[in-house]
C-alpha cells in the first residue's frame, strides 16, 4: 500500500483520525508491514508494550483476566496505543485466530514521534477527559436510577412452572410465547397462584433479561401516580428510570380509580405524561420503553381490553395431577432452607390432599407442607395423619364409612352385593310373590304376599330413606328383570342399544313419572289395591313391564333414572338421607384417565371389571342423592380408592348443593296429598259428610279433589310471602320451587305415620297369614302393637316432621323466622290435618 493510501486508511479507519495529516504522514512513514501466523500471541497482558500495532486484515481476539468476556478485533484496530502514551503495562492479551497482516511501529520509534509531536498526547488526553466525563455522567445517572428502582427490584424468579398436566404445559408455552415479544401481558387468576413469579419468568426468558425488572403493588400507589410517571421538571419516575426494563403492576384490581385512565393509556400507546405541580405548565407526553406486565384477580375492562396478551393461570384444584411434583418441590426447597433431612410423602397423603380444593392455591399448599414438616419430629415420611388441610364445603361434616369400617368396603365390593342377592334371591322371590298374589286368597288376612307388600315393604322403605337413601333401587326386582330382558334381547337380536335422549328425558321424564304415579295412586284408591292381591300383582307387573320395555330400547337403566315412579319417589326422599355416595374429585381428576366407574371397562389395579354406572352418574360429579342407587358399581370399578360412602348431616344437600326442579316439587306435593287420599273415610267422618264413596264416580271425583286440595295451603303461604316482599323492600322472598323442599320431612313423616298402622298392627301377623295362604289353620305366634302405641308413634312422626320441616325451611331460605312464618304456619296446618285423620285425637 503506498503512502497516500496508508495515510487515508489511518484517517478513516483508525482511532488516529483525530490527528493532523502531517502527524499521520510521519506515523505512516515509520510503519512496517508484518504477517503473523494463526494461533500466535502478539501481546501479553500486564507486560511492557513492545510496539504499536494497527490491524490491516485477518481475525484476532482479545481477552483480559479482569473481564470474563472475549472480543474480536476488526481491521483498523490500534493496539497498545494508551499503554505507550501513558507508559503503562498492557491491559489485555491478543491472539491471532487466522493469519493476520499488521502495520507496526516499535516502542522507541513511537516514543520519538511523541517527543517530536507533542500534539499526539494532547489530542488523546482531551479525548480521554471527554470519555471520563461522559462515563462519570452515565455512572451518576445509573446511581440515581438504582436508588429509584432499588425498593422495587426483583432479582430472580423463584421457580418455574412445575408439573406435567396439560394445564402446566399450556402455561409454560404461554410464558415462552410472551417472552419472545415486548408486548404487554395480563396475568389473570385466583389468589395464591404466584402470578408475580410468572411475570418474572417472562422477563428473564426475554431478550431484555439483563435489564431491570420491578414490581409495584398498585394498592400502595399515590392517586397522583407521581412515583410512576415522575414530576415535570423534577425527579424522574419509575417508568423513565426503568428504560427498557420490565414493569410489573401487581394487584391492578386495587389500583386507585383516578389512575385507571392513565394506566390504560400507557398500556395502549406506551405513552405517559409526567405529573405537573399546581400552577405549572402542561408537560409533554413521554414515550415509555418499558415492557408492561399486569397481574390481576379481577377484570378491569378499561385496562384488560388494551393488553395484547392474556395468560389465565389455572387454579390448583384443576391441576391435581401436578400435586405430587409440587409437594416434592416444596419438600426439597423447605428442607434445603432449614437443613432438614430429605423427606417423602406417602401416596395416601397425596390422595388426601387431592380431595381438597385449595382456595389459596400454591400459597396454601406450601403452608400445608411446611406445617407437615414441622410436625414430623424426626420422621422421614409425611403420612396421611400429618397432613392438615381445611375441608371444602363438600367434605365438611362427612365421615367416610368405608375407611372407618374396612369390612364394609370388603362386603360392598364382593360378588354378594348386589349381584348374588339380586340373581340368587330377589329374582326368584319376586316371581314367587307375584304368583302368590295371583293365585292365593285375595285379602291381607290370608295372603302373606299382600301382607308383605303393604304392611312390610312400605313402612320399611319409608323408614330406610333417612338412613340409606335410594338403597332399595340396588336390589329392586323391576330392574333385575329389565337387565335380564336387555341381555336376552341382545343375544337374540344383536344390535346396538340406543343412546339416552338426555335433553328430552331431563325435560319430560320427571313429568312422565309424576303422571304415572298419580294414576297409580288413583288406581290404588279406587280399586282397593291394599286388599286386592291380583291388582297389587298387576301393579308390580306394570312397573316391571316398563323396565323391561325400555331396557330393550335404551342402554343401561334409562327407566330407573328418568321414568320409574317408585324411583322418582325414592330419589326425592333420598335427599333427606344421612348417607351419601361420592368420590374424591381431586383424586379422580389427578389420577383417573379411563373413567371406569362411569364408562365401565376391564379390571385395573384393585378395580374390578364392570359395565359402568347403570344410571350414567359419575360419583365425583354427584351433588345430590337423587341419581345414585347405591349399587356400588363405581366402588368396585375404581382403582384409586376414590369412592366414598359418607355419613353426613341428614338432608344437607338441600341447603348446600341442591338444584330445584319443578317436576320434583309437583311429585313432593302429590306425595303430601296422598296422605289425605289414603284417609278418605276418616275425612268424611271428621267433616260429618256423606261422600257416597261406594259410588265409583263420586269416589273418583273426591279422590281427584283430595289429591290436589291440600296444596292450597303451601300456595297461599307463598302468596303471603310475595305480598310481604312487596310491602317490605328489605325482604326478598325465595321462589316457590326452592322453598317447597322445606315440606319434604313432613311429607315423609306423614306417609310413614299412615303406613305405621299397617306395619305395627298387621306386620306381626305374617306367620299366621302365611299359614292361611297355604290353607293351614293353627295357632302361630304373632306380634301386634297396642293401638295407643301406634298412635303415639304416629304422632311422634308428625311432630318430628313438623320440627324438621321448619328447620329445613330456615336452612334453605337463610332468612329471619318472622319472614318465613307463613310457610311454617302452612306446615303446622297440614300436620294438624294429618294428625286428625291419622292419629285420630
Amino acid at each position: 500500500m503506498n503512502l497516500p493510501d496508508l495515510v487515508s486508511f489511518l484517517q478513516h479507519k483508525t482511532c488516529l483520525s483525530i490527528l493532523s495529516t502531517d502527524i499521520l504522514t510521519a506515523i505512516a512513514v515509520n510503519l512496517s508491514e508484518q504477517t503473523i501466523a494463526a494461533q500466535q500471541t502478539i501481546i501479553t497482558e500486564n507486560t511492557a508494550p513492545d510496539a504499536l500495532y494497527i490491524v490491516q486484515s485477518g481475525r484476532l481476539a482479545s481477552n483480559s483476566a479482569l473481564e470474563s468476556s472475549q472480543s474480536s478485533l476488526l481491521s483498523g484496530t490500534v493496539l497498545n496505543l494508551y499503554a505507550l502514551l501513558l507508559d503503562q503495562p498492557t491491559q489485555y492479551q491478543v491472539e491471532t485466530i487466522t493469519e493476520v497482516k499488521v502495520w507496526l511501529i516499535n516502542r522507541e520509534q513511537f516514543q520519538a514521534l511523541i517527543q517530536q509531536y507533542p500534539q499526539i498526547p494532547q489530542a488523546f488526553s482531551q479525548q480521554l477527559a471527554s470519555q471520563v466525563k461522559e462515563l462519570s455522567a452515565q455512572l451518576q445517572f445509573e446511581q440515581e436510577r438504582q436508588v429509584i428502582l432499588r425498593p422495587y427490584l426483583v432479582s430472580k424468579a423463584k421457580r418455574g412452572v412445575i408439573g406435567k398436566s396439560r394445564y402446566a404445559t399450556k402455561l409454560r408455552s404461554q410464558i415462552k410465547q410472551a417472552a419472545q415479544t415486548k408486548e404487554s401481558v395480563l396475568i389473570f387468576g385466583e389468589p395464591g397462584l404466584e402470578k408475580d413469579n410468572l411475570a418474572t419468568l417472562i422477563h428473564f426468558g426475554s431478550a431484555n433479561r439483563r435489564q431491570p425488572i420491578i414490581k409495584i403493588d398498585c394498592s400502595k400507589l399515590q392517586t397522583s401516580g407521581a412515583e410512576l410517571f415522575g414530576r415535570s421538571g423534577g425527579k424522574p419516575g419509575l417508568i423513565a428510570s426503568l428504560q427498557e426494563g420490565t414493569l410489573v403492576l401487581n394487584n391492578i384490581h386495587l389500583l386507585p380509580k383516578e389512575l385507571i385512565p392513565a394506566i390504560a393509556n400507557l398500556v395502549k400507546t406506551n405513552q405517559y405524561t409526567p405529573i405537573i405541580r399546581p400552577g405549572g405548565e402542561a408537560a409533554e407526553p413521554q414515550r415509555s420503553q418499558a415492557r408492561i406486565i399486569i397481574i390481576s384477580e379481577q377484570k378491569i375492562p378499561a385496562i384488560n381490553s388494551a393488553v395484547a396478551n392474556l395468560i389465565k393461570v389455572p387454579p390448583l384444584r384443576v391441576r391435581k395431577v401436578d400435586l405430587d411434583e409440587q409437594i416434592n418441590y416444596y419438600l426439597s426447597l423447605i428442607g434445603r432452607n432449614k437443613c432438614l433431612q430429605r423427606t417423602k410423602i406417602t401416596p395416601e397423603a397425596v390422595r388426601n390432599l387431592q380431595t381438597y380444593d385449595f382456595p389459596n392455591n400454591l400459597r396454601e399448599l406450601e403452608s400445608i407442607v411446611e406445617r407437615a414438616l414441622a410436625q414430623l419430629q424426626g420422621c422421614d415420611e409425611i403420612t396421611e395423619e400429618v397432613v392438615w388441610q381445611s375441608q371444602s364445603k363438600k367434605k365438611q361434616y362427612r365421615l367416610n364409612l368405608l375407611n372407618r369400617y374396612p369390612q364394609l368396603r370388603y362386603w360392598l365390593r364382593s360378588d354378594w352385593y348386589p349381584t348374588r342377592i339380586n340373581y340368587g334371591f330377589t329374582l326368584g322371590f319376586f316371581a314367587f310373590i307375584v304368583l302368590i298374589l295371583f293365585f292365593a286368597p285375595q285379602n291381607r288376612q290370608e295372603n302373606f304376599a299382600l301382607n308383605m307388600f303393604w304392611a312390610w315393604w312400605w313402612p320399611l322403605i319409608l323408614i330406610g330413606f333417612p338412613f340409606v337413601g335410594r338403597l332399595w333401587c340396588a336390589v329392586c326386582p323391576f330392574m333385575i328383570y329389565g337387565e335380564i330382558t336387555q341381555k336376552l334381547s341382545l343375544i337374540l337380536f344383536p344390535r346396538s342399544l340406543k343412546k339416552w335422549p338426555r335433553q328430552a328425558a331431563e325435560q319430560w321424564g320427571g313429568w312422565f313419572l309424576f303422571g304415572l304415579f298419580a294414576l297409580i295412586l288413583l288406581w290404588e284408591e279406587l280399586w282397593d289395591l291394599e286388599n286386592t292381591a291380583y291388582l297389587s300383582a298387576c301393579l308390580l307387573l306394570l312397573i316391571t313391564a316398563g323396565a323391561m320395555i325400555f331396557s330393550t330400547i335404551f342402554e343401561r337403566r334409562f327407566w330407573c333414572r328418568y321414568l320409574c315412579p317408585i324411583g322418582g319417589m325414592n330419589g326425592l326422599f333420598a335427599k333427606l338421607s344421612m348417607t351419601e355416595l361420592r368420590a374424591q374429585q381431586g383424586t379422580c381428576s389427578a389420577e383417573c384417565t379411563t373413567y371406569q366407574c362411569y364408562k365401565g371397562g376391564a379390571a385395573k389395579g384393585e378395580g374390578q371389571e364392570t359395565n359402568g354406572c347403570p344410571l350414567y352418574s359419575h360419583p365425583a360429579q354427584l351433588t345430590e342423592n337423587k341419581d345414585c342407587v347405591l349399587c356400588m358399581t363405581c366402588l368396585k370399578a375404581c382403582p384409586h380408592r376414590s369412592v366414598e360412602f359418607n355419613l353426613r348431616p341428614p338432608g344437607i344437600e338441600l341447603w348446600t348443593t341442591h338444584i330445584p326442579h319443578s317436576y320434583e316439587v309437583a311429585l313432593l306435593f302429590l306425595l303430601l296429598n296422598v296422605v289425605f287420599l289414603h284417609r278418605l273415610p276418616e275425612i268424611s267422618t271428621r267433616l260429618g259428610l256423606d261422600l257416597h264413596l261406594e259410588r265409583f264416580s263420586n269416589h273418583a271425583l273426591v279422590s281427584i279433589i283430595v289429591l290436589t286440595a291440600p296444596m292450597i295451603f303451601p300456595l297461599l303461604a307463598q302468596g303471603i310471602n310475595i305480598l310481604i316482599g312487596k310491602l317490605n323492600r328489605t325482604f326478598a322472598p325465595h321462589k316457590f320451587i326452592e322453598l317447597a323442599y322445606g315440606y319434604l320431612p313432613l311429607v315423609l313423616a306423614g306417609n310413614l305415620a299412615h303406613y305405621l298402622r299397617l306395619g305395627l298392627s298387621e306386620g306381626g301377623r305374617i306367620l299366621p297369614v302365611t299359614m292361611a295362604t297355604f290353607g293351614f289353620n293353627g295357632s302361630m305366634p304373632m306380634l301386634v302393637a297396642h293401638p295407643a302405641v301406634i298412635a303415639f308413634l304416629q304422632g311422634s312422626c308428625l311432630i318430628v316432621g313438623v320440627v324438621l320441616s321448619i328447620l329445613l325451611t330456615q336452612k334453605i331460605a337463610r332468612q329471619q323466622f318472622k319472614y318465613l312464618l307463613p310457610q311454617h304456619l302452612a306446615i303446622a296446618i297440614l300436620a294438624r290435618g294429618m294428625w286428625q285423620i291419622i292419629v285420630g285425637f
